[in-house]
């Protein structure tokens, strides 16, 4: 009995636990998974940001704002991103991790709900001579198996449409280490489209010999012109003068034929110098490896001067510049070879694909016409495939990247995006909101560092840092929608709804440059006559034809170039290369002059002065601090014991000016140092003028001694402006000198130029933002659409003048900006 009982009464016990777990079904708790639709930050602390907390919701388009140096990047980038890449790079074993760039956690106290980042911003793509939009893009690479599968005559694999790669055909006694070791016959051939003359860069250069060397010196005496070739250095000059291959002691134009062939065209071998073995090579193939592998965009200043004097770059006679084989140019489809496809407009490279009716190649036409559909619908469509990606500007650059991830079936991933609107017309901003909409709508997280109010009233929600830049920045102003900032009294707020007015009366010009028929990249014949002594704003859409009008005729880079006897100094948008050694006094040269005061007022050598020369701490070698490399873990830097982050010898800080020692000169900001250096005892002119020009581009709140590193993009745009304007010109190019500004700063830039323009300067400036174009005294409007659409001139005469006409986007774009 006392068995059953029991038995009935476990069965009731069952019966009532499947009840309850019924009952508890009907009513579930909230699930914790559903409360993860924020992205929490608090006490973020990277480069000026004092203890920043903030909640971002996510699935969402969050646009971070603030002035230039507020700390939108340091938060959005610095912290965010780089987390969330620190986290996914942690998931790979540590045999990966040894691969990968190893990231150290943001300075924070806590990050929560970070998904993965997709991080589109704007640094300039891979310049190397062989990069090209279709490489960059993938889409390079569908072309090639389209060709190898459809082209007739048929030559090959993919492999034999690709530039980037060269035929090899090898022969001979292979062994092979199986059972009975034993030599077998092998053949081996692969057919590459690299074009064998040029190897695959479209050019051939023709070096001038009279650039590299002296010849009524002897190698000993120092014949060698090239920079950086010093008379003691083992690598380079000695190895010439003590091969034994070459008199060093007989003038270079008394070589006999053979020593001429072997200094000039020997092919690499091995010599002992002074008991150390070194590579003797010809000089023509030694400069080649040295300075023309490279890219011209990423080279110092003085050696781009150096290859633009000695090297003429012509177009490769052999390929006429497709950069391919014969062979690879031979095999076509319907009459048009990979070069023409290559060549082509991508809109109309587009239209192609779409009409080839080849139901064998079906998937890899519809992924071709994709990608290339995606170029323009992200305005690319005025690009080639051929066009090197060195040459894109940021924007464009930044638009490439995006291209991969527009058809991506990727959802609920943090997209983030540095300035997506630069370089863009107003025409074209709205086509890009909607596609950061587009991404929104997906289900992601879109995060946005914006200046550009048309994005900013797109957004779900803003976060608004300032108050101010670098130390008067770094904390959280705002947070709330667009109509909460219009009415939230930040400077943001402040200046949202900032409208330009059209300049009454204009400048008169004391002069004009010419330009006659001008046929650079999409150019059609342009004739134009750029007036001097005003402030000249050159508009159109992405594409039109801007850059190659102005750069194309006036002069490359940013050195100076004779032009109808004036000197232009052109300032583009070529990002500034520094180390974490680099600084604003060194970049600017203000440190030169500060040196040599503290040097002459002290009775000492200027070198003493510098932390990467005598006066480095030797401990940290002037770093300031010691870095521990951890292998695949994230590296540790802490500050320097000795020198307690100063980055000098102690002895070195004992010398005085006006003072202040070395270190906290570099300290101060450039404020600061504009008023020591101004007068008094530490009075130095020199270094007074650099601070002037510092703090009339708006950076007077930068310590002069602070790493490049740690500049937001618009600072290092106003430092090279700033540098540049240093230089002695009388005509001033500047390309798209808003990039990075903030609503208030853009009114700073327009004193500035007004002050360019009023000492006698003549200022022309490529540019979209409508303030801009609003206070120009002459617009030159190029179009009316983007490459073959446009390379015309469809405007010139005064803003009031587009206004009143509205012929041209560009003139209805101000119309509406203006209220006209």
């Amino acid at each position: 009995m006392r068995k059953a009982t029991s038995t009935r009464t476990k069965t009731s016990t069952r019966t009532s636990a499947r009840t309850s777990t019924r009952t508890d079904t009907r009513s579930p708790a909230p699930r914790a998974a559903g409360s993860h639709d924020l992205i929490r930050v608090h006490g973020a602390r990277v480069n000026n940001l004092k203890d920043v907390s903030v909640e971002i919701p996510k699935r969402q388009l969050t646009v971070f704002t603030g002035v230039s140096g507020s700390g939108k990047s340091s938060l959005v980038f610095g912290t965010i991103a780089a987390e969330s890449q620190r986290l996914i790079n942690e998931t790979y074993s540590a045999f990966v991790q040894g691969f990968m760039p190893t990231l150290a956690r943001p300075e924070v106290d806590v990050l929560e709900g970070l998904t993965t980042a997709i991080i589109v911003d704007q640094q300039r793509l891979g310049a190397d001579p062989r990069s090209t939009v279709g490489t960059a893009t993938d889409a390079n690479a569908m072309l090639r198996i389209l060709f190898s599968r459809l082209g007739k005559p048929h030559i090959g694999s993919p492999a034999a449409f690709a530039f980037n790669v060269a035929s090899v055909r090898a022969s001979g006694a292979i062994t092979v280490e199986r059972g009975n070791r034993r030599a077998v016959k092998a053949t081996f051939s692969r057919t590459g489209g690299m074009c064998t003359r040029c190897e695959g860069r479209g050019t051939v250069s023709d070096i001038d010999l009279t650039q590299l060397y002296d010849d009524s010196k002897s190698l000993a005496e120092g014949a060698f012109t090239i920079p950086g070739w010093k008379s003691d250095s083992f690598f380079t000059v000695r190895v010439y003068a003590e091969s034994g291959l070459l008199d060093p002691h007989k003038p270079i134009r008394r070589f006999t034929k053979r020593e001429m062939q072997d200094f000039l065209h020997r092919e690499p071998t091995k010599v002992k110098v002074e008991g150390v073995n070194l590579t003797f090579e010809g000089l023509i193939p030694k400069i080649q490896k040295s300075f023309l592998s490279k890219d011209r965009e990423a080279m110092q200043p003085h050696i781009r001067e150096f290859v633009d004097r000695a090297v003429t770059f012509t177009t490769c006679p052999e390929c006429d510049g497709t950069r391919l084989s014969a062979e690879a140019r031979s095999s076509k489809i319907k009459k048009i070879g990979i070069a023409d496809a290559c060549a082509m407009q991508i809109s109309d490279l587009a239209d192609w694909v779409r009409a080839l009716d080849e139901p064998s190649v079906a998937p890899l036409l519809e992924a071709l016409g994709g990608t290339l559909d995606s170029f323009v619908e992200i305005g690319l469509g005025y690009l080639s495939l051929d066009r090197a990606s060195g040459t894109l500007s940021g924007g464009e650059a930044q638009r490439v990247k995006m291209i991969r991830h527009l058809g991506s079936s990727l959802t609920d991933v943090t997209y983030v995006f540095d300035e997506p609107t630069v370089g863009l017309h107003p025409h074209d901003i709205q086509r890009m909101n909607n596609l950061l909409l587009r991404l929104r709508d997906k289900g992601n997280t879109v995060l946005v560092v914006e200046h550009k109010p048309e994005t900013i009233a797109i957004a779900d929600h803003v976060v608004d840092l300032g108050p101010g830049a670098g130390t008067s920045g770094g904390t959280v102003c705002f947070e709330g929608t667009v109509e909460g900032l219009r009415a939230g009294g930040t400077l943001t707020g402040r200046h949202f709804d900032d409208r330009a007015v059209v300049k009454e009366t204009v400048r008169e010009p004391t002069g004009a440059l010419e330009i006659r028929g001008a046929t650079t990249h999409n150019l059609r014949g342009v004739d134009v006559d750029i007036p001097l002594g005003v402030l000249t704003v050159v508009t159109g859409v992405a594409g039109s034809g801007k850059s190659s009008l102005v750069h194309g005729s006036l002069g490359k880079g940013a050195g100076a170039a004779g032009v109808a006897g004036a000197e232009v100094v052109v300032i583009g948008q070529g990002a500034i290369r520094g180390s974490r050694r680099s600084n604003p006094a060194t970049y600017t040269g203000l440190l030169d002059p500060i040196r040599k005061a503290f040097a002459k007022a002290n009775g000492v050598k200027p070198a003493l002065f510098s932390a990467n020369s005598e006066g480095a701490c030797p401990n940290c070698n002037g770093a300031g601090v010691i870095y521990t490399d951890l292998a695949m873990m994230a590296g540790v830097a802490t500050v320097c014991e000795e020198c307690e982050g100063r980055r000098f010898q102690a002895s070195v800080l004992e010398h005085h000016l006006g003072g202040r020692d070395i270190s906290e000169v570099l300290a101060m900001s450039v404020a600061e140092a504009e008023e020591f250096f101004g007068g008094g005892e530490a009075h130095t002119p020199a270094a007074h003028r650099v601070l002037d020009r510092l703090a009339d581009v708006g950076l007077g709140y930068l310590t002069i001694g602070q790493p490049l590193t740690t500049l937001s993009g618009g600072e290092r745009q106003r430092l090279k402006l700033a540098t540049h304007m240093g230089e002695k010109g009388g005509v001033y190019v500047l390309d798209e000198p808003t990039s990075g500004l903030h609503l208030a700063d853009v009114e700073q830039l327009l004193g500035l130029l007004d002050r360019l323009v009023d000492s006698g300067k003549s200022v022309i400036v490529i540019e979209h933002h409508q303030a801009v174009m609003a206070h120009a005294d002459w617009i030159i409007d190029l179009g009316p659409g983007a490459g073959h659409d446009g390379g015309r001139i469809v405007f010139e005469g005064t803003p009031a003048d587009l206004v009143a006409d509205r012929s041209t986007l560009t003139g209805e774009h101000l119309a509406a900006y203006v209220g006209a």
